[in-house]
């Protein structure tokens, strides 16, 4: 028998569904939807964001944070918790979206996102040419770094507790990762 032709869906078609609430991403084709995250997982977010509000001060780039659609191909279209994108890359942020890979991507798991963030994205990312990727867990309460290396991703450390992330993409800011998990 033929097989079926699975169709593809687009940014186009994207564009195109509800402002209801709910995180609508393409990947690889497949769309896929998750519920409005909880308060755990936003209030990591809202940490987050303050953490890279100092890294943009300090003029290394900027700092976007869901719902704003990064395009990595028509058939590819995420929307990360967190993004930083360098200065000197700026131009791939248009008015609507970000066209190509932000420099560094942050995904707070989830229940409904756990396996889809750290197995699908992750591929995704890695494919896209994303340099750094980290990982929270607020129910272990841990931050995961990953960088780009031939392969794919490898991890570099996981950090918890009063330890102190740095990374060479902002040297001089360094996070502490309990302060993301402060309720």
């Amino acid at each position: 028998a033929m097989d079926r032709v699975r169709p593809l869906l687009t940014y186009r078609h994207l564009t195109q569904l509800p402002d209801d609430g709910k995180r609508y991403e393409i990947l690889e084709g497949d769309l896929v939807v998750s519920p409005s995250p909880n308060r755990t997982h936003q209030r990591c977010v809202w940490r987050l964001i303050a953490f890279f509000q100092q890294v943009e001060n300090r003029g290394y780039g900027q700092g976007y944070a869901a719902p704003f659609d990064v395009v990595f191909d028509d058939f590819t279209v995420t929307e990360p918790d967190v993004f930083f994108i360098r200065t000197d890359r700026l131009s791939i942020v248009t008015e609507s979206h970000v066209q190509g890979p932000p420099d560094l991507i942050v995904e707070v798991l989830s229940p409904s996102t756990r396996i889809r963030d750290q197995e699908i994205k992750a591929h995704l990312y890695a494919h896209f040419g994303v340099d750094t990727y980290w990982v929270v867990d607020p129910d272990i309460k841990t931050l995961t770094i990953y960088q780009l290396a031939p392969e794919g991703y490898e991890m570099l450390a996981s950090f918890n507790g009063e330890q102190v992330v740095h990374s060479a993409l902002f040297p001089d800011v360094a996070l502490t990762v309990s302060d993301i998990f402060r309720g």
